[in-house]
């Protein structure tokens, strides 16, 4: 069950959003953004990575096929973006559905680009909002105004404005949805218990998966029309 009450949190630092500029306080001032602005656990180290399977579990999947999917998600569901790489948070114990649930709409034995990551994994802690990428003077916290990208060749040597967006954070990871502070994220996050309508409005996890599943097969079909024909 989701507990009701917050976790522990550290008592507030003195810092300020600056702190994310510079390399030796960025680690801990990302830290201190996730464990008491959003009362989240973190992972000991550097750098800071999230676990998942405690109060989420993420699926992992092409940019282009996450962006098609935004539609299935409630405007609270986080969402992160890493290079071409989209994470979508969904409900803790997702991942241990994800076979099944391809199974049962009929994709289970195709080789998608979805992959969900769940009980004993992590993942790296995107950049809070306000934050600076690593060497750079830009700010993270307003990916929301990032336009989605156009599909490209598989050779990927068009760039998108995404690209460019990241290629800015030097591949850090960012969030294109960020949680809100003092908000409780479970509520938000796409769930099996929600198929047909589920209680308080969360999203669906199997329209998502379907499109997310759809989407992935398609980028994979263009990808094998793209490649060069082999001699004979």
């Amino acid at each position: 069950m989701v507990p009701t009450v917050p976790s522990p949190r550290r008592p507030l630092d003195t810092g300020h959003s600056s702190d994310f500029g510079h390399p030796s306080h960025a680690s801990r001032a990302v830290r201190h953004w996730y464990e008491n602005e959003l009362g989240w656990p973190t992972v000991p180290g550097t750098p800071v990575d999230l676990p998942t399977g405690l109060r989420f579990d993420v699926l992992d999947v092409p940019v282009e096929a996450g962006y098609a999917a935004l539609r299935h998600l409630g405007p609270g569901s986080p969402v992160a973006v890493r290079a071409d790489r989209m994470r979508i948070l969904v409900a803790a114990g997702s991942a241990d559905e994800l076979p099944g649930l391809l199974d049962w709409l009929e994709w289970g034995a195709l080789a998608l680009d979805l992959r969900a990551i769940g009980e004993g994994g992590r993942i790296e802690a995107p950049l809070p909002p306000g934050a600076l990428a690593p060497g750079t003077s830009r700010l993270a916290g307003t990916p929301v105004h990032v336009p989605a990208p156009t599909p490209v060749p598989v050779d990927m040597s068009v760039k998108t404005s995404m690209d460019t967006a990241v290629d800015d954070s030097q591949g850090a990871a960012v969030w294109l949805r960020p949680p809100e502070p003092g908000c409780e994220v479970e509520p938000s996050l796409p769930t099996l218990s929600a198929l047909g309508g589920g209680v308080g409005g969360a999203p669906d996890l199997v329209r998502l998966v379907d499109t997310l599943a759809t989407e992935c097969h398609r980028i994979r079909l263009r990808r094998s029309c793209a490649q060069p024909l082999a001699l004979s």
